[in-house]
């Protein structure tokens, strides 16, 4: 079973909490953050000698995060509990709920395969995030984990909803954010004891802040011969929640040249691979498990990956992501390094057709030169996936619930 421990979360005093927390920083432009950068007393003031600094000196920005930090704290605008469990929850404005718990994992964990992952990760990205943390102790945005449902858990869930909650706010997208201290030794126990049923973690979103923390972790290992593993370091702020409590939509991609081809010419090659359906104007969302959509030339089409390339077993040939990887990125476009390539953007879906337009929109704006819809990964095959140890490309599942940063911290300090 993996750990899951109580921590001394850090929040912003009442004062400061509906300016303080904000909508990821990957969310905005670089115009908007200049602009909330501005706003006094909020999370990204606090960071933006990193996220708006022309300094090349990236240590001495990352030094005024942390001193920034210690600031706030010594102004009384954040404020540190004992150490608690965290019951979460969101409720969006068409109703959908979602609810678990907030604590901290075991970077040993993640090591050992206790946590695990489904997607690869992209190797620049997790270095730098890494390098952020050794340099400013403090993870604002928890880790997506999930679990299969657990009766005892939601039931201690249910009984924790009927307190007043320490937090309770909307955000500027109408969701609703409420946060419930878990501090009660009884309490903690009883969640302790329900959590200690639950074979493994599962990695639903933040692949790339786990491994870097494992491997800020990794590197502080290195210098410090004398680690006990109860460094703050080692752990890794964590939301985990049910499979009752996500969504997963589809995650889109769209190039930004034709690689020197012209769209007949890839029209021609993808026969090779897929059964063609010309859509015309009319928006095509896959229907399901290895069907593609594809904008191209102003008109939409449906690829379906034919049969005798496709795979009923859990293997990489399960996997329209993998397929797509191999059958379009590197058969026609050639492009052998798909996790790391600038020719290849990400568009976020809603398991709609909403996501097929914003691809639509990316091309037709002269961003994109063609785009590619992708049928959603279902939970049970997320869980397979992980079990089976395959990685997937990165960017392949946009998970519902998106946490808002900085409305509890860790200080790893």
């Amino acid at each position: 079973m993996p750990t899951f421990r109580p921590f001394r979360g850090v929040r912003p005093t009442e004062d400061f909490l509906e300016r303080f927390p904000t909508h990821p920083i990957d969310n905005y432009t670089q115009d908007e953050i200049n602009k909330k950068a501005q706003e006094d007393s909020s999370y990204v003031q606090m960071i933006k000698p990193y996220v708006c600094s022309k300094s090349k000196d990236v240590d001495r920005n990352l030094r005024k995060i942390r001193s920034n930090y210690e600031e706030l704290m010594d102004d009384n605008k954040l404020v540190q509990d004992s150490s608690s469990y965290y019951l979460y929850e969101q409720i969006y404005p068409n109703k959908n709920v979602f609810r678990g718990l907030l604590g901290l994992t075991s970077v040993e964990d993640f090591w050992d395969g206790k946590i695990k992952r489904h997607e690869s990760t992209i190797p620049q990205k997790k270095e730098k995030l890494a390098h952020y943390l050794e340099k400013v102790n403090l993870q604002a945005e928890p880790v997506l984990l999930t679990y299969p449902s657990n009766s005892k858990v939601e039931l201690l869930m249910n009984y924790e909803e009927k307190n007043v909650p320490i937090v309770n706010i909307s955000d500027s997208k109408g969701i609703r954010h409420k946060l419930w201290r878990i501090d009660n030794r009884l309490k903690m126990q009883q969640l302790k004891e329900a959590l200690d049923q639950i074979d493994s973690f599962y990695i639903a979103d933040g692949h790339h802040r786990i491994g870097s923390t494992a491997l800020n972790a990794k590197h502080l290992k290195e210098k410090n011969k004398k680690q006990t593993g109860t460094e703050g370091y080692n752990f890794i702020f964590s939301f985990i929640v049910s499979n009752q409590s996500i969504k997963i939509h589809d995650y889109n991609r769209y190039l930004t040249d034709l690689n020197g081809l012209k769209p007949s010419q890839i029209l021609k090659k993808l026969e090779k691979s897929f059964l063609i359906h010309e859509k015309g104007e009319t928006p095509y969302y896959p229907s399901q498990k290895f069907h593609l959509s594809m904008y191209l030339d102003g008109k939409f089409y449906s690829l379906h990956v034919k049969h005798n390339l496709r795979s009923q077993e859990v293997n990489l040939n399960h996997l329209d992501h993998h397929l797509f990887d191999q059958l379009i990125l590197k058969d026609i476009f050639e492009i052998q390094k798909t996790d790391s390539s600038e020719k290849i953007r990400y568009v976020k879906g809603n398991s709609s057709v909403e996501g097929i337009m914003k691809l639509k929109d990316k091309v037709d704006s002269g961003l994109g030169a063609i785009g590619f819809g992708i049928f959603p990964v279902s939970f049970s095959e997320m869980i397979k996936i992980s079990d089976n140890k395959i990685s997937m490309p990165p960017k392949c599942t946009y998970i519902e619930p998106k946490l808002i940063t900085a409305l509890l911290m860790y200080d790893m300090k």
